[in-house]
């Protein structure tokens, strides 16, 4: 089984407890601010490090930054 690096990368997981959850978590509103900038990170790269898997992870930060909007609005 390979791990899937935008969506659920192994090395982001201790126990059951993933690094995203615990960002949220400690950053509360300031989590908006965490994802629109690893969107600009993972663009800002793309085409010099690791192509089209930065842009997924673009990808996931965005939308992580739109549900996290809908679920506050």
């Amino acid at each position: 089984m390979t791990s899937d690096v935008v969506n659920k990368p192994k090395h982001y997981t201790q126990g059951k407890v993933e690094c995203i959850d615990a960002i949220k978590e400690m950053c509360g509103s300031g989590f908006k601010d965490y994802c629109r900038g690893s969107v600009v990170k993972y663009l800002w790269r793309y085409d010099k490090k690791n192509g089209i898997e930065d842009l997924l992870k673009a990808q996931w930060f965005l939308n992580a930054l739109i549900d996290y909007e809908k679920l506050t609005k």
